[in-house]
Formats: structure tokens, sequence, C-alpha cells
């Protein structure tokens, strides 16, 4: 890796999905997202280093940042664009500027999942205390996924919305765990948890080895 920066995570979505992309919007700092276009996440060890990768991407390109995450430990950018073309050129410029393949990304892993069935009233009024999506009703079953590296989230929840009629409550595609919060009908949220899984399992990449994990 050059100067010794760790490719953690890198994820493109071709198609963002509406509420994701409302969830996006209401909590990014940066150019609000539209349905339906293409998105490229990133995450990076150590994480002061993403400004210099956002700064490469936008000089190379015409894409637009929604996110800028800056941690000690990791740093996560996202960004998108109406073509797919320029996403993925900002996406390679990122790559060169690392002097990585894609494939040299880390595999994520699915930490936990769960799944709990009609949700208890004072259980649904927490939840809705501290999410920054929907809201969730009681009696409607849950689904909680964790997975590192973080940003493999948004991947696993845009595949979850496509496959299912859920609703997305809330989700962190950084930090040292990404977490993923959906509700809906028994039936609908089996649907959503087997794609999200699905949608992490699918990722290829470097197993883990001790660089960059945290």
């Amino acid at each position: 890796m050059a100067s010794g920066v760790a490719l953690r995570a890198y994820t493109f979505i071709d198609s963002l999905q509406p509420q994701l992309t409302a969830h996006m919007c209401t909590t990014c700092r940066g150019f609000f997202p539209t349905p339906g276009v293409a998105s490229l996440f990133v995450e990076i060890a150590p994480g002061m280093q993403i400004h210099q990768l956002i700064d490469r991407a936008l000089k190379a390109t015409d894409v637009t940042p929604a996110t800028l995450v800056v941690e000690r430990a990791y740093g996560m950018l996202e960004i998108h664009h109406n073509d797919k073309g320029q996403v993925r050129a900002a996406g390679q410029a990122i790559l060169d500027q690392l002097g990585v393949r894609e494939e040299e990304r880390l595999k994520p892993r699915v930490v936990s999942n769960t799944i709990i069935r009609a949700i208890e009233p004072y259980h649904a009024m927490i939840l809705d205390k501290i999410r920054f999506g929907s809201m969730i009703i009681p009696g409607e079953s849950l689904f909680v996924m964790e997975c590192v590296p973080a940003a493999y989230m948004a991947f696993a929840a845009n595949e979850a919305e496509k496959a299912a009629n859920v609703t997305l409550v809330d989700i962190t595609p950084f930090g040292a765990f990404g977490r993923l919060y959906l509700s809906g009908p028994e039936s609908e949220i089996d649907s959503a948890a087997e794609a999200a899984n699905k949608a992490i399992e699918s990722i290829g990449g470097a197993e883990w080895s001790g660089r960059g994990e945290g």
C-alpha cells in the first residue's frame, strides 16, 4: 500500500435506492445525491489520508461528494454522479493514488445479524428516538446487521431495499463497525436479510491479515 495506507473498503453502487438516498441526504454534510445515481464508498486506514483521495477524485472527474468522515483510525468518503463512467473513473483515480487494485480491498465480514419478530412498543420507541431514517412501528419485525469494514454496509442496505418492501430505520457506514436497521412485515424482513447477507458475501477481496483491519 502506498505510504502505509490500507484500502479497507471499496464498493460501487450502480443505482442508489430511494430510502438509502434519503437517509444519506438526512445525515450527510456534502452534496445531496438523488435516487438512481451511481455511487462509490471508499474506506481507508489511517483516516486522515482520505483528504488526499477525495482531492484526487474531484480533480480527475466531475463527481460530487456527499460524505467525508475523518477519524484517527479510519476515513470514509462517498462520491456520486448520474454517469456511472464518471464514478468508476473517480474510483480508478483513487486506486491509482493508493497504488493498489480493487481486488486488494479487504473482504467484508458479517459480525452479527439478528431478526426480532413483532417488536415490542417500548423497544420500538427507543429505536425511534435514535434513528435517522424512518420510524419502526410496534409489531413489525426488525433486522439488525453489523459488518466490517463499515462502508460495505451501504451496499448491503441498497441490495436489501431492492429485494424487499422494508423500511430503512438507520444505517451507519463508517467507524469500527457498519450497522443496519431494517423493519417491516416478517416475510419481507426475511427477504431483506437474505439479500443483505448475500450482498456482503458477494464482495471479494483480500483476507484479513492484520493490516489496517483495526
